[in-house]
C-alpha cells in the first residue's frame, strides 16, 4: 500500500513515537511516505487520504491500518460509479456525504446487482446524496433510481421536492411516480411539434431580429410544454427548426448587439417615482420593500409546510400540530415585532419593523407588537410608549399588541412540564459560574425529576433567594453553550403583573413558546439569533407543541453613531446628548425630532434591502432619502442664519409690497404664501463680499445681485462698519429685474422677519466605528465631535412659518432642510436642521 506525500497531523512527541514505533505498520516507515518526526516537538504536518489514510491518536495510540484499507475500498466504490478519482478524493473529505454516498450505492447494488450500475445511475446517486436533507428517505430513492424510475436530473429534482413536501410514511408511490413522470416517454415527434409551435408563436419577431433573438426564450416555452423531456434534445431541435428558418449567420448576426442608449419617458418617471409610507413604491430604480417581501420572493415556506425549511426538525407530532395550526390561522401569514421594552427604537429597529410588518402587510398577512417584558428591573412605561408610538409613526398598525407577561401562567406551566419530562432541572451554581461558553458542568443535572418539581415550586414560592437557583433545560446551544437558563429569581415588582411573580422567564425560554403561542408563522430575526435556532426547535419539540420557523436576516448598522442602550444612557447621563431623542442621535424619537420623516426611513430600507448579511452604512445615503422627501412635502421658505441689515435708498421710507412665493418653485400649482417687501431687508453675511474674488458671484460693490421672487436686482451704494471694522450694513439700489442687466445670481433674503433659534448638527462622533478599539483607544466617550451642535439663537425666516406645527418641515432656500422642534414656544421658535441641501456647501 502507498501513502500520500502529504502530512497526517500528529500530535505525538517524538518519544511516543520511539515508544511505540514496533506497534505501526511497516509500510509507514518506507518511501514515499516521508513522514517527519522532530525530536521534543509535536509533528504538525497534515496528511490526505489517497490510497489509505494513516490515523494516529493523541498519546501513542496505534495507527490504524485497518482503517487505511476501509478508505481505499471506499475510494474504489465511489470510482466505480463513474466518479473521477480526483472527485472521489473530495467526497472523502466530506465524511457526511461520503457516508451517505456509500450507504445510496450499497443500497443501489443490493437492488440492482453491482453488474447493473452503470455512469448515468452513479450520477444521479451522486446527485441525490448531495441534496437530499432527509437521510430517511435515502433507501427509497436509491431503490427508485436502481430500478431506473428516476433516470434523469429533471426527475431527480421532482422527487426530491416530492419527498421534502411528504415527510410522513408511507410514501404514496402512485403519487410519486406521477409527481416525477416515472414511465412518461417524450417522442421524437412531440418534442418537434412543441418546438414548431413555439417557433411559429415568435416567427415575427425571429425574422426581425433575426440571430440576436433571444434564444432562451424558445427553450422556456419548449420545456415548459414538455415537462419531462431532455434538455439537450430540445435544444438541439431548436437549433436545427431555427437553422431552417433563418438559414446560416450572416456577418450582421455575428455583430455583437448595439446596448439601448435612449431612455424612454417612462423609464425616466419610474427612476424618479418616491417611496410612498411603508414602501409602496420606489425610487432611483430600487425594487421597493413591498416587492422585495411579496410572494416567493425571500424563498420563504408557505404557512404550514414549516417542515419543508431546511433544519426544521420533524417529530411524530409535527404534522396534526401544522394541520392544527392551519385551523387556527386559516393559512394566513402571522409575523411578529417583539422589542424588549427598556429603551428606546434605533435604527436598526426600522429595518425589523419594516421586515416584519412589510412581510406580513406585503403578503396580506397579520403582525403583532409583542413586549418581551420578562426583565422587571429594566422596564418602564415610558419605553412602551414610545415603542408603540414608533411602529405607529412608520406607518405600521399590529394586527394586536401581546406582551410576554400575558403568557407568564402558561409559561410556568409548559416549564413544569419539561421538568416531568426529564428536560430541565433545578441548578444552584451562582450567575458568575454560568458565564462565558466554559462554564463546569453542573453538579445538578442528573438530580431526581420529582426533586427539581418540589424545588421549582419553592422557587415560585419565594422560597430562594435570588441567584440562589435557576430553571436549566438539558441541551446545549448552536454556539456551544451548555443548558441555558431557562427561569431566574428577581424580587422586582412587574409593571403589570406587581408582586404576582418572583420567577421569570429568559428569552431563550420565553420567545419560541410565545410565538408558538400566538401561531407565528415566520419568526424573523436578525442574524446573531442563528446560534439559538436549534435551541428554538429543540423547546417546542421537547414539549410537543406547535413550532414556528425561524428565519434569519442582517442587522442594519450605521457609521459615526452608537445604538446601544447602555452606551447612549452614558451619553445622556455625561451630558454628551440631552436625552434618548437627542437629534444628533439616531434612535428613531431623535430622528422624528430632527425632522426626518417616516417615509424617508421606509425608503432607506428599502434601499439597503432584504439581505442576509449584516449591513454597515454610511449616514449619507439615509440623508438621500431624506432629501428626496423633503424635495416633495416641505414646502420653501427663506431664512438668514447670519443676518447683514439692507437699506434699499431709492425706495420709500414706507413703502411695503406683498410678494409671491412659491411653495413648490417646480410646481407652482401645488401653491403660494405672500412674505413683505420693504426698504429694509436682511441677506446672508456670506452672501456680500467687500473684496471681489474669481469665481464669486454674489454681492460685491461692483456686481449687483437678484433677490429671489421679489423681480428686482440690488447694486451696493455704501458699504458701513462697526468700530471693529466688521460690515453692519449696506445702503443699495434697486431696479427692475426686467430692465437691468440678467445679474449672476439670486439670493434669498427677508423683511420684517420673525426672529427664530436655529440648531445645526454634525456627525456625534469623529471616527467612523467610535466602539472599535483599533480606531478609538480611548473609548467612545472620547471621540465626540466638539462641534456636533452649533445653536444660532438670532437667526430670521420670513413670516410664512408662523403658524408651523411641532415637526413641520420646511426648506429654507438655499440653506437647508428644517424642522419645527419641541422646544418651540409662543414667544420663542426653534429649528433643527434635518440635513443640507444636496449642493456642495462649499460652492460660491
Amino acid at each position: 500500500m502507498e501513502v500520500s506525500k502529504k502530512y497526517l497531523q500528529l500530535n505525538i512527541k517524538y518519544s511516543w513515537y520511539k515508544k511505540y514505533s514496533a506497534t505501526i505498520p511497516t509500510f509507514l516507515h518506507n518511501k514515499p511516505c516521508d513522514m517527519v518526526y522532530r525530536k521534543s516537538r509535536l509533528v504538525p504536518p497534515r496528511v490526505r487520504q489517497e490510497s489509505c489514510v494513516a490515523v494516529a491518536c493523541l498519546c501513542g495510540f496505534v495507527i490504524a491500518g485497518e482503517y487505511c484499507g476501509k478508505m481505499a475500498d471506499t475510494l474504489t466504490l465511489f470510482t466505480s460509479i463513474g466518479l473521477s478519482e480526483q472527485k472521489a478524493k473530495e467526497t472523502l473529505k466530506n465524511e457526511a456525504l461520503s457516508a451517505t454516498l456509500k450507504e445510496a450505492i450499497t443500497q443501489a447494488q443490493r437492488c440492482n446487482g453491482e453488474s447493473g450500475m452503470d455512469k448515468v445511475m452513479g450520477t444521479l446517486l451522486y446527485s441525490m446524496a448531495s441534496r437530499l436533507k432527509d437521510t430517511k428517505r435515502l433507501i427509497f430513492l436509491s431503490d427508485s433510481i436502481a430500478q431506473r424510475k428516476i433516470c434523469t436530473e429533471l426527475q431527480l429534482a421532482a422527487a426530491l421536492e416530492f419527498v421534502k413536501s411528504h415527510p410522513q410514511d408511507p410514501i404514496n408511490q402512485k403519487a410519486f411516480e406521477e409527481a416525477c413522470g416515472v414511465g412518461v416517454v417524450v417522442t421524437p415527434e412531440q418534442i418537434e411539434d412543441a418546438v414548431e409551435s413555439v417557433i411559429k408563436k415568435h416567427k415575427e419577431q425571429l425574422l426581425k431580429e433575426r440571430y440576436h433573438f433571444n434564444m432562451g426564450l424558445l427553450m422556456g416555452e419548449a420545456r415548459s410544454a414538455l415537462k419531462w423531456a431532455e434538455g439537450k434534445v430540445i435544444k438541439n431541435e431548436v437549433d436545427m427548426q431555427v437553422l431552417h428558418l433563418l438559414g446560416p449567420k450572416t456577418e450582421a448576426d455575428l455583430e455583437k448587439k448595439s446596448k439601448k442608449t435612449k431612455i424612454t419617458e417612462n423609464e425616466v418617471k419610474m427612476k424618479e417615482e418616491d417611496v410612498a409610507v411603508n414602501g409602496e413604491a420606489t425610487t432611483r430604480e430600487v425594487k421597493s420593500l413591498m416587492d422585495q417581501l411579496r410572494g416567493e420572493s425571500l424563498k420563504f415556506h408557505k404557512p404550514g409546510e414549516n417542515f419543508k425549511t431546511e433544519g426544521y426538525v420533524l417529530t411524530p407530532n409535527t404534522m396534526a400540530l401544522l394541520k392544527k395550526h392551519l385551523e387556527i390561522t386559516g393559512g394566513q401569514i402571522r409575523t411578529r415585532f417583539p422589542p424588549e421594552p427598556n429603551g428606546i427604537l434605533h435604527i436598526g429597529h426600522a429595518k425589523a419593523i419594516n421586515f416584519n410588518f412589510g412581510y406580513a402587510k406585503a403578503n396580506n398577512g397579520i403582525c403583532f407588537l409583542r413586549y418581551d417584558d420578562t426583565n422587571p428591573e429594566k422596564e418602564e412605561e415610558k419605553y412602551f410608549t414610545a415603542i408603540k408610538e414608533m411602529v405607529e409613526w412608520l406607518g405600521y398598525k399590529p394586527y394586536a399588541v401581546t406582551h410576554a407577561s400575558d403568557n407568564f401562567q402558561q409559561l410556568y406551566d409548559l416549564a413544569v412540564d419539561l421538568i416531568r419530562r426529564g428536560h430541565a432541572y433545578v441548578c444552584h451554581q451562582r450567575g458568575e459560574e454560568l458565564k462565558g461558553h466554559n462554564a463546569p458542568p453542573s453538579p445538578w443535572r442528573d438530580r431526581p425529576t420529582e426533586e427539581s418539581l418540589v424545588l421549582f415550586e419553592r422557587m415560585k414560592k419565594g422560597l430562594f433567594s435570588e441567584g440562589e437557583a435557576t430553571l436549566r433545560m438539558k441541551m446545549v446551544m448552536e454556539d456551544g453553550k451548555m443548558d441555558p437558563v431557562a427561569y431566574r429569581i428577581k424580587y422586582t415588582p412587574h409593571h403589570r403583573t406587581g408582586d404576582e411573580w418572583c420567577i421569570y422567564p429568559t428569552y431563550d425560554y420565553t420567545h419560541c413558546l410565545c410565538d408558538s403561542i400566538e401561531n407565528i408563522t415566520h419568526s424573523l430575526c436578525t442574524k446573531e439569533f442563528q446560534a439559538r435556532r436549534s435551541s428554538y426547535y429543540w423547546l417546542c419539540n421537547a414539549l410537543d407543541v406547535y413550532c414556528p420557523v425561524q428565519w434569519e436576516y442582517g442587522r442594519l448598522n450605521l457609521t459615526y453613531t452608537v445604538v446601544s442602550k447602555r452606551k447612549i444612557i452614558k451619553l445622556v447621563e455625561t451630558g454628551v446628548v440631552r436625552d434618548w431623542d437627542d437629534p444628533r442621535l439616531f434612535t428613531l424619537t431623535a430622528l422624528r425630532r430632527r425632522g426626518f420623516p417616516p417615509e424617508a426611513i421606509n425608503n432607506f430600507c428599502a434601499r439597503v434591502g432584504v439581505t442576509v448579511s449584516q449591513t454597515t452604512t454610511e449616514p449619507h445615503l439615509l440623508e438621500s432619502c431624506v432629501r428626496d422627501v423633503l424635495n416633495d412635502t416641505a414646502p420653501r421658505a427663506m431664512a438668514v442664519l447670519e443676518p447683514l441689515k439692507i437699506t434699499i435708498t431709492n425706495l420709500p421710507e414706507n413703502s411695503q409690497s406683498e410678494v409671491r412665493v412659491p411653495d413648490f418653485p417646480s410646481n407652482e400649482a401645488k401653491g403660494s404664501h405672500m412674505v413683505p417687501l420693504t426698504r429694509t431687508i436682511f441677506i446672508e453675511h456670506s452672501d456680500f463680499r467687500e473684496v471681489m474674488e474669481k469665481g464669486y458671484k454674489r454681492l460685491t460693490p461692483e456686481q449687483p445681485v437678484g433677490l429671489r421672487h421679489a423681480g428686482y436686482v440690488i447694486s451696493v451704494e455704501k458699504v458701513i462698519k462697526d468700530a471693529q471694522g466688521k460690515v453692519v450694513e449696506l445702503k443699495v439700489t434697486c431696479c427692475s429685474s426686467e430692465t437691468a442687466e440678467k445679474p449672476k445670481a439670486f439670493i434669498h433674503w427677508v423683511s420684517q422677519p420673525l426672529v427664530c433659534e436655529v440648531r445645526l448638527y454634525e456627525r456625534l462622533f469623529l471616527h467612523k466605528h467610535p466602539e472599535d478599539p483599533s480606531e478609538v483607544p480611548n473609548g467612545f466617550l472620547s471621540d465626540i465631535n466638539p462641534n456636533s451642535l452649533q445653536v444660532i439663537r438670532s437667526a430670521l425666516v420670513d413670516t410664512s412659518v408662523k403658524g408651523a406645527k411641532l415637526f413641520d418641515r420646511f426648506q429654507f432656500e438655499r440653506v437647508g432642510y428644517f424642522s419645527l422642534d419641541p422646544d418651540s414656544t409662543a414667544d420663542k421658535i426653534v429649528f433643527n436642521r434635518t440635513v443640507t441641501l444636496k449642493e456642495d456647501p462649499g460652492k460660491i
